[in-house]
């Protein structure tokens, strides 16, 4: 059986920020292709589009990386959302923010996230999230919606 490829979604609205998480990505090895999204809501429409169906979510995997300060709809209702539809939960969410408020923290984890790490990028955390998160891809196939 072929393997997957995996697509990073990233949901950030700073343009600095953006362009410092794929830079970390690349240092890291991971080739895989980056989606970019601004805001919250374009993003949770082309997720679900494509996971409506059981093909669509066969086609593409998905690993999505977070912030939680957008401009439109919140990064929590976005991984509520996510984590609460059938067709998405089981993509890994990592959250990136510039907050270490333990109650936002711990609400992020009770929401579903797989990994948390505090912006400004601490590159060596970052990296090896990015990491496991690859490992985790390369040994287990994720089951159909």
């Amino acid at each position: 059986m072929i393997a997957t490829p995996i697509s990073i979604v990233m949901i950030e609205d700073d343009e600095g920020h953006a362009r410092l998480i794929e830079k970390n990505i690349r240092r890291a090895g991971v080739a895989n292709e980056i989606m970019p999204f601004a805001n919250g809501g374009d993003a949770l429409d082309f997720i679900v589009a494509q996971h409506q169906d059981s093909q669509s979510n066969n086609d593409r995997r998905m690993l999505i990386l977070l912030d939680l300060n957008l401009p439109d709809v919140s990064g929590l209702d976005v991984l509520a959302k996510i984590k609460a539809t059938d067709s998405t939960r089981q993509i890994p969410i990592i959250v990136l923010t510039t907050t270490d408020d333990k109650l936002e923290i711990q609400r992020c984890y009770e929401l579903g996230c797989n990994a948390y790490i505090k912006k400004p990028l601490e590159y060596e955390s970052f990296a090896n999230s990015v990491r496991q998160l690859g490992l985790f891809f390369s040994i287990i196939e994720l089951p159909p919606a």
